[in-house]
């Protein structure tokens, strides 16, 4: 079910313009991603070339903003599909006033038409939509499929860091990271019980924590 339309969408799009970068990919196969290359101008978009961390899926921008505003020395672009969703991240960047944090309207597939290879510091993935029926396995962000991208995309010491409320989709992320070639570590069945510092909470999160689901986290490097 697509969302519907918010009322004045375009016009408070326009005045998050800075925040954003709208990206239309006419060829449907992803897999000509990297031969069709239109790099974004991350040091024109951030006026800096400090090192970029990628969140894909973020929601309305709450882990991004914080990310963002505890790591000055670092440049965040934060990757959603729906222009409902983008517009109230952008707005709160912009009201918080932030200067390295950056979104863009994405499929997550066609990454590797945007950002260069060994590029990005660290991946996260918070509370991605963990598509239940196997019919549907490459859409999981920690799919074989997804995998390879980032793979191309991290740094030599880059870091995958997962959350995620849904246990089955969290085995099934562990199976597939070891499968291909990443070692795991700081692996918590219940992150909120654990003694892990730094911890930020999303709007999703913090729904499932009030119905009193535990939150399954990991890292994971190549």
């Amino acid at each position: 079910m697509r969302m519907r339309k918010k009322k004045n969408l375009d016009s408070r799009l326009e005045a998050v313009s800075e925040y954003l970068t709208d990206c239309e990919y006419k060829d449907l196969n992803f897999k000509n991603a990297k031969e069709n290359r239109d790099l974004l101008d991350l040091k024109g978009v951030y006026g800096n070339g400090n090192p970029l961390v990628l969140e894909i899926g973020c929601g309305k921008g709450t882990f991004a903003c914080t990310y963002a505003a505890q790591h000055p020395e670092l440049n965040l672009l934060a990757v959603e599909m729906e222009a409902n969703v983008l517009v109230s991240a952008c707005e709160k960047a912009k009201a918080a006033g932030l200067k390295n944090v950056h979104f863009m309207r994405c499929n997550a597939q066609y990454l590797p038409a945007y950002l260069d290879d060994n590029s990005v510091e660290a991946i996260f993935l918070n509370f991605s939509c963990p598509y239940p029926k196997s019919t549907y396995e490459n859409h999981r962000l920690t799919s074989k499929a997804f995998l390879d991208i980032y793979k191309e995309l991290m740094t030599e010491n880059a870091v995958v860091c997962q959350k995620t409320d849904n246990q089955k989709f969290f085995e099934y992320s562990i199976e597939s990271l070891s499968q291909n070639g990443f070692k795991l570590s700081n692996i918590s069945l219940d992150l909120h019980s654990s003694d892990f510092e730094g911890n930020i909470v999303t709007e999703y999160e913090q729904k499932f924590v009030d119905e009193g689901k535990p939150i399954f986290r990991l890292e994971a490097r190549l």
